[in-house]
Formats: C-alpha cells, structure tokens, sequence
C-alpha cells in the first residue's frame, strides 16, 4: 500500500482506491477501480447552515457516462439527459447505507457525486460506488468516521461467489448487495430464486469477511495519514422546555397514539401539536421550530417505549400479528387483469396490461440491444396520504418501489416460448399507511393471475420493523407508518412458501447482527405464509384463459431455410399476410415466428398462411397440386407454395403415354402421391400410384389448390 492509495484482493481481482489525487477541490474525493471498471467519487459538504433542518440534507448522485463502455449517447442531442431508472435506483443504492453512519446533528447540506468512467461490462458498478462513497467521506474532513465495505454475493452450484461477474450472475440464484460495518450489516438489497432464508443468512455472513477486509484497508490508510476532522456543534434542545413540554402532554399524547385510525390518530395528535403553537407568537419562528422538534422527539420516544417497555403497538396488534387483509380480484372489467390488495389502511390497485413483441421496453444504456418484457410502474398520489400536491412524473421513492416490487415478482414470470406476452402492472396506491411497495408485490401477483398469466409460484410481501434500545430489541410484523418513522428498522421481504425472491433492508441506526437479522428473516417467513394463504383463499392459481381484450399471440417455429419463404423478395409476401390479416408478425433469423392479434380469428388466418408457406412434403402422402411446366419426360407440379415435385412419364399412368402434353396443361390440377424425396429434395410423384391404391382418398392432404384458399393466384405472381 502506497500513500493514499489502498489495494486488496477480493475474489482474485485488485481492488484499488486513490484517494484526494484528482478533483481536490471537493472534500473528498476517490477513484476506484475493479477489473476495468472505474468510478470517481466526491463528497462536498457546505460549512454553514443556512436554514436550520431537523434531518440530513444529503444528496447522492450517479451518472453513467456512455463513453465509459465506447457509446455515444443515443437521441438528438447525443448527450446524456435525465437521469434513467438505473442511476436513480443506484443513486439511492448508495444513499441508503451511508444516511444513519453520520453524526447525530449533523444537519449540514452534502452531496456525494458518483461518475462511472470506464465500464469493463463484467464488473459491476454499484458496491464501488458504496465503497467510493464511504472511502471519500472518511478521507475528508467531514466528521463522517465510520468506514463501511460492500460486496455483492452470487450463489451458483450450491456455492456462494464474492463479486461475481456480469456472466456468472446470470447463471447465480441470488443476487445479493451486502454493506456492513465493523459491528454488522447496515444494508441488504437481493434479488433471488426462492432462496431458502438459511442461505440468505450464510450469504451474509460469508460477505462478512470481504467487507471487514475493505474497512480495515481505510482505517490503515486513514490511521497513517493526519486526517482532522471539522468540528461542528449540533443543536440541543432546551432540556427544561422539553420536560415541560413532556409533562404537560404525555398523557394526550399517549391516549391520541394509541388512537385506531391514522386519519383519527394524526387529527388529535395535531390538535395537541396546535396547543402548543399557539402558545408562541407567530414571530418567532426559531420557537416555533424548536417546539415542534421537541414535541416529534417526544412522539417518537412514546412510541418505542410503548413498544419496548410494554409490547403496545400503536393501533393494538401483537408484535408479530398482520393487520386485517380484504382482497377483489376482476373489479375492472375491460383491463387485462385487475386485482385490489388492502391490509390494513395500506391499499394498492394493481392492473395488468398484456401487450406483443412491439411492446417491450428497450433500454438506452452501456449495454447493447437490452429489453424487458416485464415491467412494474408504482404510483404514489398525494390523496393516498390525505394530501394536496401536483401530480409530476415519478419521483425516486416511487422508482425505487416499483423495482423492489418488481424484483420480487419477476422470478415467478413465465419465460417468453411459454406465454410470448409483453407484461406491464401498475400499481396505484389508493391508500397508505405503511408497507406500500409490499401490498404491490401482494396485489400485482394478484393481478397477474387474474389475467390468465400462468405463473409459476405464487409471491406475496411483508414488511418488518425493528425498536432497539441498548441490548434490548423488539422485531414487529407488519409495520404500520408511524411504526416506520420511529422505529430503526424497515425490512421488507418477498417470496413464496418455498424461498425468497426479494428482501430490501434498511436501517436508521448503525448496525444490526447476522443472527438477529437471521431472527427477523424467519418472522417474516411465517407472516408472509399467511399472506400467501389469504390471497389463495380469493385466487387458487391463474385464470385458464387471458382476457378477450388481450391481443393472441402465437409462436411457430419454422426451418431458418424457410424464412425467406415467408418474407419474399423485399418483404413482399409477408407484408401480405400482414395487409389480408392485421396481425402484426416478427419472424427471427433463427426460424421463430410470433403473431400477434386483438382477434383470435386474425391470428390463426396469418399462421394459417404461413404454414402453408412453409409445409414440407411427406412421403406418402397424397396432394392436389398445379402443372406449371411440361418437358417430353415429364411434368412439374408445385404441391405445396415454393415445394415442385416432378411426375415422370412413366409415372403418370398404368397405361402407356405418347406425350406428356397429351394429358396435362399448364395451370391444371391434378392428384399425385409423393414417392420419394432424395438428399437433395428433388420430390418424386405418381399418379399412377393412386391408381393401385383404391383407398387413396383418405390419405389426402390438405390440398394446396382449394377453393377460397389464400394462395389460390398463381404463386409466381400473388406477391
């Protein structure tokens, strides 16, 4: 290790970090590297606070730079725009395990800025971008002291992988962000298989060991290096005001918390809020600000001892009892698939929409040619919560919902040869009051089954909470909102009765350890059972059949020799079917041919057509086919569309023929029996072999040549 730089091995890769070389205007500031990836990272934060906040004004922001992988930016302007999906939902990757390590008070706006500049495609971005974030902060002299190390975990072949690559990952069951600290786990963010919750555990405690291996590589580097920290003076409340404060409306308070009802509950608590605001004139406002810091302060402290001391929850469950669930599948009649998910005041309507090919989603990325066909869009509008405000685009939290959501759910999708649909749900909370984001995994599984899409396991979500206090712990299932908000814990996890599909922890206090995550695991596996037996009392399994407003699609397979029959010369003969049908229709190099229609009859018209493109002839069989040249030696009927098989002289009677031309015309039809086709498929006829065979009627096949077919025109001019 050289000064300022920090080089370690972690699965037999470098990872190296070069701290305050570039950007040195900024606090902090670091490249790392893995493979031949490398990000910059910096860390600002102002010195002054010009409006005082109760909370952290921290701002996290990753790009991806196209040039990082040798793209030029797509769209008009060729440059990068808005953030995509991808960065804001890394964006808050980052965030989230860095947000409770801060000092308490520190109130101070910062920003961490996180720039991916060269991408290898193998080895992912985002632990380095924790890793970054806490190696900038810890180098600066923000008072930020806890160093943390982030690993990813895969799981292939019964073996857990540090770090796996792009590839691997695509063979892995799990996909696993683990960020500890020396004490524990601060954050989880997974994506899984039907894990069984004992290997999410040794997942974690595997990645134990590489993150203890990161941060003790800072505190080396930090411990030789004369790093001072700046010093700031977080702001005390006045201690007599609070007891003051405290002893004039405990009572109330207590009594309006333990209210059932958060509309009733939040009415009379803001009526004690109310109270004591009007005691203070209007100007002075630092007053006015304290007093209700205070009277939040005392809220949230009622509330965990409520919950440690005496086991109350605020609404009058048990620690570990799910709030009351009502479930209405079909409720709108002309979607594909609706289904309304309430548990307690939470309540999401998932819809989902069944689109074709032209629907799926492609993605604008470092990554070539990359589509989904299963999306999941989650809404969260002001009245869920009893608010007025303006109805924008999705903000982070609904973006990062939404992908939690669809994380948990993708698992259970069937593959595209199975069910060839484009899958789109949305999820509108109508109401909220917690654990939003696991009422759309409950609803647009739902959802999903009542449009008929034939999932393959049932997932249902549940959110836990966690009040800590010293040595002292309670784990709540089903946390409600204000549990939430004064709790130090928010765990949500997804899954089936067999394993887990998605878990997103997250924590307001620095750490908690492997076992009692393990603990909190194995509550949420017995609730979310539950769960999964209620939706299953409403919906046993999928529908039999999708809804009738939902396009049909059909997948055929031809040979890929064949293609080009169906395409014609410059797209002619498909742009028929797709002009005589209104199907729309995608045909892949490798032989694949998808039809897609509103109406069932369209698409079995277009696949009708396209058979009789591709049929290939069987020996044996008989068909009706059209003369269309004549040599001295024989005739050369076409049985089948671009299929000419020729019928020798002296297969065309028991009697003997002077001339072809005695017989046949061109353009006429006739019945002949395909008798052998050689390695070349040249086709063999005879129609003197019908002759013998006087029950030769029944072996006919389907004849080319019929009245009403769509091929009837001469196949050299049709198209």
């Amino acid at each position: 290790m050289s000064k300022n730089n920090i080089s370690i091995e972690i699965n037999k890769r470098t990872l190296s970090i070069d701290i305050n070389t570039i950007a040195k205007q900024a606090d902090g500031s670091v490249l790392i590297r893995y493979g031949d990836t490398i990000m910059f990272v910096s860390a600002t934060s102002k010195k002054e606070v010009k409006e005082e906040k109760p909370f952290l004004p921290l701002i996290v922001d990753y790009r991806e730079n196209t040039y990082a992988a040798g793209k030029i930016p797509g769209g008009f302007f060729k440059r990068e725009g808005r953030p995509s999906e991808r960065e804001i939902l890394l964006s808050r990757l980052i965030d989230r395990p860095i947000r409770p390590l801060f000092p308490e008070g520190y109130f101070y706006d910062t920003q961490i800025v996180v720039l991916l500049l060269s991408a290898d495609l193998e080895n992912e971005p985002d632990t380095l971008g924790i890793i970054g974030a806490s190696t900038a902060l810890y180098f600066s002299d923000i008072p930020f002291t806890t160093p943390i190390g982030a690993v990813k975990v895969g799981y292939i072949d019964n073996e857990f992988i540090i770090n796996p690559t792009v590839s691997q990952l695509e063979k892995s069951t799990l996909n696993m962000t683990v960020v500890g600290n020396e004490e524990g786990i601060i954050m989880l963010e997974a994506g899984a298989s039907e894990i069984e919750d004992e290997i999410i555990t040794e997942a974690v405690s595997c990645a134990q060991e590489s993150i203890n291996k990161i941060i003790q590589a800072q505190k080396d580097l930090y411990n030789s290096l004369n790093i001072k920290k700046r010093s700031f003076l977080p702001k005390k409340t006045d201690e007599n005001q609070t007891e003051k404060i405290e002893q004039a409306i405990s009572t109330q308070l207590k009594e309006a918390i333990l209210i059932k009802g958060k509309k009733a509950q939040e009415e009379k608590i803001n009526q004690i809020l109310d109270t004591l605001l009007q005691e203070i004139p209007p100007e002075e406002e630092d007053k006015i600000r304290e007093t209700k810091e205070i009277f939040y302060n005392i809220q949230k402290k009622m509330v965990r001892k409520l919950i440690i001391n005496e086991g109350k929850r605020i609404d009058g469950r048990t620690l570990n009892e799910i709030r009351p669930i009502s479930i209405e599948v079909g409720l709108l009649p002309r979607t594909h698939g609706s289904a309304l998910f309430t548990r307690g005041e939470t309540q999401c309507l998932a819809t989902v929409t069944l689109g074709t090919f032209e629907d799926v989603q492609r993605l604008s990325g470092l990554v070539e040619g990359e589509e989904k066909r299963f999306m999941l869009h989650y809404n969260f509008p002001p009245f869920s919560v009893g608010e007025v405000s303006f109805l924008r685009g999705p903000g982070r939290r609904e973006i990062g919902h939404g992908a939690l959501a669809e994380k948990a759910i993708l698992p259970s999708i069937p593959n595209e040869d199975e069910f060839p649909y484009t899958i789109r749900i949305v999820s509108d909370i109508m109401e909220s009051n917690g654990s939003s984001s696991m009422a759309t995994v409950c609803g647009g599984a739902l959802s999903l089954m009542d449009a008929g899409v034939p999932l393959s396991m049932v997932v249902a979500g549940i959110a836990m909470g966690l009040v800590k206090e010293d040595d002292r712990y309670e784990i709540l299932t089903d946390i409600a909102g204000l549990e939430d908000h004064c709790g130090d814990m928010d765990l949500k996890v997804a899954g089936t009765q067999k394993g887990i599909t998605a878990i997103q922890m997250d924590l307001k206090i620095p750490s908690i350890s492997v076992n009692l995550l393990k603990e909190c695991l194995l509550k949420a596996r017995e609730a979310r059972i539950k769960v999964l037996e209620k939706m299953k009392e409403v919906l046993p399994k999928s529908r039999p059949d999708i809804s009738p407003y939902a396009p049909r699609i059909i997948n055929l397979f031809i040979r890929p020799e064949k293609v080009g029959d169906v395409i014609g010369p410059q797209g002619k003969t498909i742009k028929k079917i797709i002009a005589l049908t209104n199907a729309k229709i995608d045909i892949e190099d490798t032989g694949k041919i998808t039809i897609a229609s509103i109406q069932k009859e369209s698409a079995e018209k277009a696949k009708e057509m396209i058979l009789e493109l591709t049929a290939e002839a069987e020996v044996g069989k008989v068909y009706i086919g059209k003369v269309i040249r004549i040599e001295d030696y024989g005739a050369f009927i076409e049985i089948l569309p671009n299929i000419v098989g020729l019928l020798h002289i002296s297969e065309i009677s028991s009697q003997r023929i002077r001339s072809v031309r005695d017989v046949f015309k061109l353009g006429q039809t006739v019945q002949v029996k395909v008798i052998s086709i050689d390695e070349d498929h040249k086709v063999k006829l005879s129609k003197k072999a019908l002759e013998k065979d006087s029950s030769h009627s029944s072996s006919i096949d389907r004849p080319y040549q019929k009245k009403g077919s769509n091929f009837d025109k001469d196949h050299r001019n049709r198209f």
